[in-house]
């Protein structure tokens, strides 16, 4: 399982295995999740990473490949993580999961390759592992989707439309490529969150309108902090709902004040 592997490349190349073990027959449960994944490069609170150079500047590109590479790792890793923890997941969810843990580790690569256009290796700078850390071995099905697909990407969406707006002024770079292809196929990648998010709350016998919030106060101490923008657009192309959004930003004006 991946989660042992620390080489990125390795974790890339052995995903196939990783994927057919978690749909394995009784095969999931016996494999042991970490507290963290292993990594093969230095793994630090992102309060005491270095400062960051601008797009300008061909390290400030690399760097921000960087930052989204290591996002992506974890989204690779955190999806597989669902797959291995909740077996009893409707098989459509689970399929349809596996699909999109593939194509974080698309991302990935494509984020890999593109710091090295740049000039620069992963590693060149230090990682965080936030969003891993935001989901517990305690989260039911709900709050996963909650958290991975709706909380964390959805607030990928969120940077993504900012940078998206950064990247006009950058030039022959093979950054925009890569943001571009990114934020186009996560927008995908919530909707799924936003349609099994309420799936299963049908199943479950719950009104998606009023669990949202509920749940939401019952895991945001799990959840990183966040203060940009909500992404109105992207959001409600993803299946997020005027409440939610509403709710959502008004939760990011309360982590402004703090």
């Amino acid at each position: 399982m991946i989660f042992h592997t620390a080489s990125v490349w390795k974790k890339i190349s052995g995903l196939d295995l990783s994927l057919e073990q978690a749909f394995a027959p009784g095969l999931q449960l016996a494999q042991k999740v970490p507290l963290l994944p292993a990594r093969d490069i230095s793994l630090l609170s992102p309060k005491i990473h270095p400062p960051k150079k601008g797009l300008s500047y061909k390290e400030g590109q690399a760097r921000l490949l960087h930052d989204l590479a290591n996002i992506e790792l974890q989204a690779m890793e955190l999806g597989l993580r669902t797959l291995f923890e909740f077996p009893d997941a409707p098989f459509a969810f689970r399929e349809e999961l596996a699909g999109i843990v593939r194509s974080e580790s698309e991302h990935l690569t494509l984020c890999l390759r593109g710091i090295e256009a740049l000039g620069f290796r992963w590693g060149d700078w230090p990682i965080h592992c936030l969003l891993w850390q935001a989901t517990s071995s305690e989260d039911s099905l709900l709050d996963r989707i909650l958290i991975v697909h709706r909380y964390l990407e959805g607030s990928g969406l969120d940077a993504g439309d900012t940078l998206l707006r950064r990247l006009d002024s950058v030039l022959e770079s093979p950054l925009q490529p890569i943001v571009q292809r990114i934020f186009l196929d996560e927008v995908g990648h919530v909707e799924f969150g936003s349609r099994w998010y309420r799936d299963i709350c049908r199943i479950e016998n719950l009104d998606s309108s009023e669990d949202f919030s509920v749940r939401m106060k019952k895991i945001r101490h799990q959840l990183p902090k966040r203060i940009e923008p909500i992404a109105r657009g992207p959001r409600l192309k993803a299946g997020f709902t005027i409440s939610e959004i509403e709710y959502l930003e008004n939760l990011r004006a309360e982590m402004r004040k703090h």
